[in-house]
């Protein structure tokens, strides 16, 4: 679609959507917790409130300012920051791969917060990102992860993964040490299967949807010599089962 009929289709679309936006509480999902502490809004507040002080060390994950300037040297400017990125840029000061993260620190260092915001859907391996964060994180220490549940398709072809709630608390999972403060989702869409899709499902609305999930743990034990192909599924999904048939 050409930038002239984008425009007029969206001026278009302005008189229905003031009416099916008063319907749009009918399309959240019930069972799907929102955000409220670290809620994508809230989240930055949060972390700059219990994270600058004193004494306090803070890393980043995806720290390049890439859609705007960063705020977070300002937020945290009692507290050490570290911006880590896969590339070089401003508000980065050390460049790795994040699979191998904890290789780019001395032995011993440690982090008491450690966070990262629109970056988990491009790890090729998160479960593996997971690991190197708790390597580096203190006991007692937080960890925040804000990634997308529903969302366009970006910066392909490393865009790997969506994550509800769910697969964050299952990627910090107590199997891995971590207990879970608050896990939910942001930014409800309104949606429905566009005229290309398969003929049953043309035009069919779509609830359910949000854009943003956010996961904020934290590590109450240290675990060594973990391996994801030992660990004991009840111990991953807690009181959870998959819905009978």
């Amino acid at each position: 679609m050409n930038k002239l009929l984008k425009k007029a289709f969206l001026k278009l679309r302005k008189l229905p959507l003031l009416i099916e936006s008063r319907f749009d509480r009918e399309f959240l999902a019930p069972d799907v917790p929102l955000a409220k502490t670290v809620s994508h809004q809230q989240w930055q507040k949060y972390l700059y409130e219990i994270g600058n002080k004193h004494g306090m060390k803070i890393l980043e994950i995806g720290s390049r300012e890439v859609t705007g300037v960063s705020s977070a040297r300002r937020g945290f400017s009692k507290a050490e920051y570290v911006g880590f990125d896969y590339y070089p840029g401003n508000n980065v000061d050390i460049v790795g791969d994040v699979h191998k993260l904890s290789s780019y620190f001395s032995d011993g260092e440690q982090f008491d917060l450690i966070y990262s915001s629109a970056c988990f859907e491009h790890f090729a391996m998160p479960w593996v990102v997971a690991l190197e964060i708790t390597k580096l994180l203190k006991v007692g220490g937080f960890v925040f992860v804000e990634t997308h549940f529903s969302f366009s398709s970006h910066e392909r072809p490393w865009h790997f993964f969506q994550f509800s709630d769910m697969a964050l608390k299952v990627i910090f999972s107590e199997a891995l040490g971590f207990e879970c403060v608050e896990a939910g989702m942001s930014n409800p869409i309104v949606g429905r299967f566009s005229s290309l899709a398969d003929e049953y499902l043309k035009n069919k609305p779509i609830s359910g949807l949000y854009c943003h999930s956010e996961f904020l743990g934290r590590k109450i034990r240290d675990v060594n010599c973990f391996d994801w192909a030992q660990v004991d599924l009840s111990s991953m999904v807690g009181n959870t089962k998959y819905p009978q048939p």
